[in-house]
């Protein structure tokens, strides 16, 4: 097995069973490694350090976004840190816009909001129990189980264009039993 390959299935292990020990493997060879590249392109020490620590915790959170048949290991962990990295140069760039969003105090749900929340999750429920089982299906996987079409299809055992085409009629069908536009 090359060492990209290694790799590659490290990120799979991540993904499919939260392999904290591949996932120590992954971060000891590419953090250093992300690290220095941040550094040879001007950043501080602190900088980029906490910016490689950021793309590792990304490298965990989405490596069940990962195809090894599209992007090597390395790749895909080095796209996932330029773009960290572009990111953080627009954070840096306009600071105001990214203040503002935190300004906003947050607001003490009133009694009338979660009656209000109540009755919307009820009247979801009731559009979904009217849906194919097909649909209900293809709705858990993209909407609660946060799935992308193509992985859908291949739990399903379906094509990519009749996992489109349910996820559309479904949400058709909902929005009509909903009464939204």
């Amino acid at each position: 097995m090359t060492e990209q390959a290694d790799y590659s299935a490290r990120i799979i292990r991540i993904a499919r069973y939260g392999d904290k020990v591949a996932f120590a493997e992954l971060f000891s060879f590419y953090a250093p490694r992300i690290k220095g590249l941040f550094m040879r392109g001007g950043l501080a020490v602190g900088q980029a350090e906490e910016l490689a620590q950021e793309t590792m915790l990304m490298v965990w959170r989405k490596a069940a976004l990962f195809d090894p048949a599209k992007a090597s290991a390395s790749t895909w962990i080095f796209t996932i840190a330029r773009n960290l990295r572009i990111d953080a140069i627009r954070r840096e760039r306009y600071p105001a816009q990214y203040l503002l969003e935190d300004a906003e105090p947050e607001l003490e749900p009133s009694p009338s909001d979660g009656l209000l929340k109540a009755e919307s999750e009820a009247r979801i429920r009731t559009a979904i129990r009217s849906l194919s089982p097909d649909q209900v299906a293809v709705i858990h996987l993209h909407y609660f189980d946060d799935k992308p079409h193509s992985e859908i299809a291949r739990t399903l055992d379906l094509p990519l264009g009749t996992v489109k085409s349910r996820l559309r009629l479904a949400m058709l069908r909902s929005r009509g039993l909903l009464g939204e536009e």
